[in-house]
């Protein structure tokens, strides 16, 4: 059988190479230092736009990495509302995605706020508003406390199919756990809030104190110090989104550091290193951003009514397939002869263009982004 890092005589005591780490960590600053600088040269509307879509996406894909989908509009609208942003094409959200979004940004909003036990409880609260993950009753908002007939085991897959990572510890241990590990996180040490937040994400996850959500958590706790470590509540990098392209990865390296000593240097190199790549991806979305307001600058003076609006802010965010008469008509609850006007009106405007070789249907693209 093997044995976890929690099992270990000298648990928590987590040591790492400074030799390993250190360039990486003053890489991954000077890049947050510069994109904060970038980010502030952009004036107060582009910001709030990036930070949107950044958190819009950290919350879309933190939930992916665990194998659940949300709805990417309702997400936007939730987080838009909650934070004042005014956009166009409201729409309201179930619960579930308005608990996974206030968890998210209680995390990135409050980052000075202390960490505690009722804080956690609050936030798994929040992402099972009904008491149920799927099908399955569970404990919410406090601790698991299942038997050692039945351990918690920490696994990625389809079900049925799933690979079992490693065990977390028995549940007659969370309370003195969660206690060393809060208390930990709220005292003030030397350690850099970047490293800091490599080291709660692997320790939370360790613990994995909760039935579900512990996953969604423990990144929803590494957002926080990387808020802190910004100094700022806007977010113009998503770590989560990272994390879902790298998700084999991800796993291998929990999977490897549990079954490993207390020199967690590969886990720490691992999450440096993807963060790095995080910092690296915010230049796709500052160039869509900056995109699409050349493009309503652009477009200030232009009549358009609020379906067609709707319609161009989906296409400028990256809408998902191909647009088509039908499709406008049922994201805005029109007939389809409203909607073939809206249409005709934006090609006359030279605002869209027909797309080529469009097969049965008709679909149609943004001019301005015609390659």
């Amino acid at each position: 059988m093997a044995v976890y890092i929690h099992q270990l005589k000298l648990w928590p005591e987590f040591t790492w190479s400074g030799e390993q780490i250190n360039p990486l960590l003053a890489e991954v600053r000077n890049r947050q230092s510069r994109l904060l600088g970038r980010m502030e040269a952009l004036g107060f509307s582009l910001q709030n736009e990036a930070t949107l879509q950044t958190l819009t996406l950290d919350v879309l894909k933190s939930s992916e990495i665990e194998g659940e989908q949300l709805n990417a509009d309702q997400v936007r609208s939730s987080i838009a509302r909650r934070l004042g942003i005014d956009i166009a094409g409201l729409i309201p959200a179930d619960r579930y995605v308005e608990g996974v979004v206030e968890m998210m940004l209680n995390a990135t909003q409050q980052f000075i706020q202390p960490l505690s036990e009722e804080r956690l409880f609050a936030w798994h609260a929040a992402l099972f508003p009904t008491g149920f993950s799927g099908m399955f009753k569970i404990k919410v908002a406090a601790w698991r406390d299942n038997t050692t007939d039945d351990p918690m085991q920490v696994v990625s897959g389809p079900s049925g199919r799933e690979t079992i990572h490693f065990q977390a510890p028995e549940a007659n241990r969370l309370q003195h756990e969660m206690e060393l590990f809060i208390h930990w996180f709220n005292k003030n040490g030397n350690t850099d809030p970047v490293l800091k937040a490599a080291l709660a994400h692997l320790w939370f996850v360790t613990i994995h104190p909760f039935d579900d959500g512990n996953g969604r958590i423990a990144r929803a706790i590494a957002d926080l110090l990387l808020a802190r470590a910004d100094g700022s509540s806007q977010r113009f990098y998503s770590m989560s989104a990272q994390i879902r392209k790298e998700r084999k990865r991800y796993y291998d390296v929990l999977e490897t550091t549990q079954k490993g000593s207390l020199d967690i240097t590969t886990w720490m190199r691992w999450f440096l290193e993807c963060l790095n790549r995080s910092l690296l991806a915010t230049d796709e979305t500052l160039a869509a951003i900056l995109r699409k307001a050349r493009f309503w600058e652009k477009h200030s003076s232009t009549i358009l009514n609020h379906r067609q609006i709707n319609i161009l802010n989906k296409l400028l965010d990256g809408f998902d397939g191909k647009l088509n008469s039908s499709k406008w008509a049922t994201i805005n609850k029109t007939s389809a002869d409203t909607a073939l006007r809206d249409i005709q009106d934006l090609l006359q405007k030279k605002i869209l263009v027909q797309e080529v070789g469009g097969g049965r249907s008709t679909s149609y693209v943004l001019k301005d982004f015609l390659l």
